[in-house]
């Protein structure tokens, strides 16, 4: 397979240094190749010109190869506000910052893009998924993963495979019928190999069909025969849990390491013959083979040149405009854009207005460059005008992690104390590794192994050997708030925790949870707090201890902190009444990583019963209210009907506010299409439930999810896959088959004519949809066979060739064991969205 490089020599150059290195290693160093050397490396053999390649999580930025993850990085939008851009440039314009970034940051492989299918709305990892559909998602993601490698960083799409959900995720195994397993959860995967020639892939945590994906078969066949995927299978964290059955299979790198179930067990195997050294011959060729193409192996250049980082400016211009054209305009009376010259009074309402924009949870979360509110990105727009802003309805119900500049190292810092900062010491209760640790965290006899500070309230480690083992973890830090009053603190920490306030203990209860894995660090939150008077400007002593019930050498706790909240009737009185003065009111509501996280699925797809209120309550003191929703996945809006605009933003990225201003005011046009069905209300949803039964998740559905699933069930969603506005209307004309046209290389399309009937410029996304009624197969109703944009002025006509993507008429044939093309006449509908199909034409295909 190439790599994407010029010409074959490149090949040629890389296959020769692999085997001429492959016989300089002994079996003892290919069989420690196969383990990570840490949590974010592999290791280095200088004897043959290799050094370690370093690995990072993604995809919405990249986090770096540290331990501590306190470095900032580039925010981007969402996966899912990429995938509603349904723009391939874009998406390989935002792989080739991820891509700089990790340069930056001297990391070789980014662990992206997730490309498993957005099954059910409640599935806890959506955000981090681009679409319910398998052709946008497998399109979106080679524009990914081409981005990266045409600037020499691996992409790694993940998690092979239905890794959809997240409850049980280590346990559990997926039931699914082979038609579904091919035509949607694997199409992705066959797509970024096969197209994007992706240099590596990561393996699922789950089961498929009774065998944990780390020692499934279907790592051979289709990925590595049938695809030709000549790269690396990485597991996930923690995903090993054999020796020889993974040995025996196909995947290449356990990660992390330097412990794990190979190293010397596996060397022991395959000296009993238990495993082949052929296995692992291969294994290590496909890890060389990643090394040279990302310039890890001295005497063979990377694949392609390194890139320089462009200036600030430009990666600004650029994570900015990817958040304008994410967002989607899902309901408009006209009240957007608003007209500036006539705005004297702007209302900036809602726990969103003034805060750094959201991210979900987990692996992805990081910390931003910076990040521009949305208030801050409108006052700078629009600075001759008043704002009419509620710090109290800006208040988030429940706990946020204290920032920055709320906490001061104590005096256990020394030279350092007073400086902004917490202090972590890891104890030692018992000896090495933690030994017995005591029944009570009160008392001073254990022994400090280390210390850290870290900059605010999110600690969280990533493969830190200091605290690898079972430890004690205690975190000292003086608080100080902004207001005088009644607060809540304490720390967000599954298990065993005490609190001290002042030097007197508040706080000491909790026990380990029975099942202890890597989703440990990203379980439901656990609160151990305590009611404190603070006055505004006096810092507290605040300590905590935290025993650490589990092994890994990664953790994530919060330091949480909850202010004085003002009456909910009054807070929302005021809004009413700062709504009534302005001439336009925007309210920014929406999710958290508390409601959004890997290693969970959402309990709801409800908003803070709170922001439902904010928004029924504002637009009725004003019609002129927007309502601006930021959100990984799909949330419900019971007032959607009763207000004049709702825009969704997903989570936009460290650009927010100044893209938000764009688009409010009309300097750019919300260019999101939803990739994803949006429901009216829970009870509608197909597809809801992600709860194993006895270990397993049963596909039962088949073919029909998302909104094939809606389809079917003949109930209409709040907004419907492909839905979106912008700021014109559109005309649709005709559509006549365009087969065999210099357009389409010869495959299937439909040229289609529409004219921008509006009065504005804008950009639309010409939808094509497939039918096929007298099929003898079972088929979806309509399912998606291609997509263009095309832009155009006020006024102007304009004509735009859609191609039927091949991957679209395939199906599986299950007696055949293969694709097959069934010949004849596919219809076609075409418009604005799944629930707004304005044109018909059909196509002739051949087998």
């Amino acid at each position: 397979m190439s790599t994407g490089a010029p010409g074959t020599d490149y090949e040629a150059a890389v296959e020769a240094a692999v085997e001429a290195a492959l016989p300089k290693l002994d079996l003892e160093t290919k069989v420690r190749l196969l383990t990570g050397a840490d949590f974010w490396s592999t290791y280095a053999v200088p004897e043959i010109g290799l050094r370690q390649v370093v690995v990072s999580d993604g995809p919405a930025g990249v986090k770096g190869g540290s331990v501590g993850h306190d470095e900032t990085t580039t925010s981007l939008p969402s996966p899912t506000a990429l995938a509603a851009s349904w723009d391939e440039q874009l998406v390989r314009e935002i792989g080739e910052l991820l891509a700089v970034e990790a340069r930056r940051k001297g990391v070789d492989v980014v662990l992206g893009p997730t490309i498993n299918l957005q099954r059910s709305p409640v599935g806890g990892r959506h955000f981090e998924q681009f679409s319910e559909d398998p052709l946008l998602t497998g399109r979106i993601a080679c524009a990914y993963v081409r981005g990266l490698q045409s600037l020499g960083v691996a992409g790694c799409p993940k998690h092979y495979v239905c890794n959809d959900s997240e409850t049980d995720r280590q346990n559990l195994n997926v039931d699914v019928a082979e038609r579904p397993l091919r035509e949607l959860y694997m199409a992705p995967f066959e797509r970024t190999v096969r197209e994007a020639e992706a240099w590596s892939v990561m393996a699922a945590y789950n089961g498929v069909r009774g065998m944990r994906m780390t020692e499934s078969d279907l790592q051979t066949n289709p990925l590595k025969t049938t695809w030709g995927f000549d790269g690396v299978v990485v597991s996930d964290w923690y995903a090993t849990k054999s020796t020889v059955p993974a040995g025996r299979a196909a995947m290449d790198l356990v990660m992390p390491g330097p412990n794990g179930p190979w190293g010397a067990k596996l060397l022991a195997a395959v000296r009993a013959g238990d495993v082949s050294e052929a296995a692992i011959d291969d294994k290590v060729r496909r890890l060389l083979r990643l090394a040279a193409r990302v310039g890890a192996m001295q005497g063979v250049p990377a694949a392609t040149p390194m890139a320089i980082r462009p200036p600030q400016a430009e990666v600004s211009a650029l994570v900015r405009r990817a958040s304008s054209a994410g967002s989607v305009l899902l309901s408009n009376d006209g009240l957007l854009p608003l007209e500036a010259g006539k705005l004297r009074r702007l209302a900036v309402l809602g726990p969103n207005a003034d805060v750094p924009p959201g991210q979900g949870g987990g692996s992805s979360n990081l910390r931003p460059d910076y990040a521009v509110t949305p208030l801050a990105g409108l006052r700078a727009a629009l600075p001759g005008i008043e704002f009419l802003v509620n710090p109290a309805d800006r208040v988030r119900p429940g706990w946020q992690f204290v920032v920055d500049a709320e906490v001061q190292l104590p005096a256990e810092a020394g030279a350092a104390a007073g400086k902004p900062g917490i202090l972590v010491r890891v104890l030692d209760e018992g000896g090495a590794g933690g030994g017995a640790p005591t029944a009570t965290l009160i008392g001073d006899t254990a022994r400090e192994t280390s210390r850290q500070t870290r900059p605010d309230g999110r600690l969280g480690w990533g493969g830190d050997p200091a605290i690898a083992g079972r430890h004690v973890l205690e975190i000292s830090t003086r608080i100080v708030s902004s207001v005088s009053g009644k607060h809540m603190i304490g720390l967000d920490a599954r298990g065993h925790t005490a609190v001290w306030v002042n030097g007197q203990l508040v706080v000491e209860e909790g026990e380990p949870p029975i099942a202890v894995g890597i989703d440990a660090i990203w379980g439901e939150p656990e609160y151990h707090v305590a009611e404190v008077e603070m006055t505004a400007g006096q810092p507290i002593e605040f300590r905590a201890r935290w025993r650490k019930f589990y092994d890994q050498p990664a953790a994530f706790l919060q330091l949480v902190l909850e202010k004085p909240n003002v009456a909910p009737a009054v807070a929302l009185a005021e809004s009413e009444r700062l709504a009534r003065q302005a001439d336009a009111v925007i309210v920014l509501v929406g999710t958290t990583d508390k409601e959004e996280s890997e290693g969970r699925d959402r309990e709801s797809l409800a908003l803070q019963p709170s922001q439902d209120e904010l928004v029924r309550r504002v637009a009725a003191a004003n019609p002129r209210t927007v309502v601006v929703v930021s959100a990984g996945s799909p949330v419900l809006m019971p007032w959607r009907n009763d207000v004049a605009a709702v825009l969704l933003t997903w989570f936009p990225g460290q650009e927010a506010g100044n893209a938000l201003a764009d688009m409010l005011l009309g300097r750019t046009e919300p260019g999101g299409r939803l990739p994803t069905t949006w429901p009216a209300a829970a009870e509608d949803v197909p597809i809801l439930d992600t709860q194993p039964d006895k270990g397993w998740l049963h596909y039962t559905e088949g073919l029909h999810i998302g909104y094939r699933a809606w389809l079917r069930a003949e109930t209409a969603p709040a907004f419907p896959f492909g839905h979106g506005l912008g700021y014109t209307e559109w005309t649709y004309i005709d559509a006549e088959s365009a087969v065999g046209g210099p357009e389409t290389d010869g495959s299937p399309a439909v040229r289609v004519r529409l004219r921008n009937s509006g009065s504005r410029p804008g950009r639309e996304v010409v939808q094509a949809y497939l039918a096929r009624p007298e099929s003898e197969i079972e088929r979806p109703l309509l399912w998606l066979g291609g997509f263009a944009s095309v832009e155009a002025a006020a006024g102007q006509e304009i004509e735009v060739v859609v191609p039927i993507d091949r991957w679209a008429l395939r199906h599986w044939d299950e007696t055949a064991g293969d694709w097959a093309v069934e010949p004849g006449r596919f219809e076609v509908r075409i418009g604005r969205s799944i629930g707004d199909l304005r044109l018909a034409s059909v196509v002739e295909v051949e087998s």
